[in-house]
């Protein structure tokens, strides 16, 4: 019995590094709500050396909005997604962290990582995707997203546990206000 204990220890499957979700919030922005998050990660080795040798990570922050219905489907009227691109550049020792026709350069990968980690300003309901006094269910999750590497990369991501990083769906309330007359 002591022996099966010890080779059961031993054969654990490892944990996949997680993302956890610290905060996350919705913000009032003139024409519809923004989405203020906190993400805490570390890169593994293998991600880290990844990084430094050329290779892109992108990193995925996806955000859905969704209302319960007794009579059918929960109704999800808000389902957007950013994409983030972190990558190294050794001619100028950079890191390199962009989104859309943004870019922004970095001397450490700690101060790339931290850009990473806050979501800030984020877009993501528009005024007429809402109905006003309603409850939704606001869910916000970040993963590294693998399907978007090189092609090679991708094939090594499927049968590696180091390529893995995500977090769980982060969910919270949000209550559209009244607006005053």
């Amino acid at each position: 019995m002591i022996a099966l204990a010890l080779c059961l220890a031993v054969a654990a499957p490892a944990r996949a590094d997680s993302i956890a979700v610290q905060r996350a919030s919705l913000q009032s922005d003139g024409g519809g709500w923004s989405l203020d998050a906190r993400f805490d990660f570390e890169l593994n080795n293998s991600l880290e050396d990844a990084v430094n040798k050329g290779i892109p990570l992108y990193f995925t922050t996806d955000f859905e909005l969704t209302r319960a219905r007794w009579y059918w489907f929960d109704e999800q009227p808000v389902s957007v997604t950013q994409t983030i691109r972190l990558s190294f550049q050794p001619l100028t020792r950079e890191y390199r962290v962009s989104t859309g026709g943004l870019q922004l350069g970095f001397a450490s990968l700690a101060e790339a990582l931290a850009v990473i980690k806050h979501v800030t300003s984020w877009h993501v309901i528009d005024r007429g995707q809402v109905a006003q006094g309603e409850t939704y269910t606001a869910s916000v999750r970040m993963q590294l997203d693998t399907a978007l590497m090189p092609k090679p990369f991708q094939v090594d991501a499927v049968n590696n546990r180091d390529w893995t990083l995500a977090s769980d769906w982060k969910r919270f309330n949000f209550t559209v206000a009244e607006r005053a007359k």
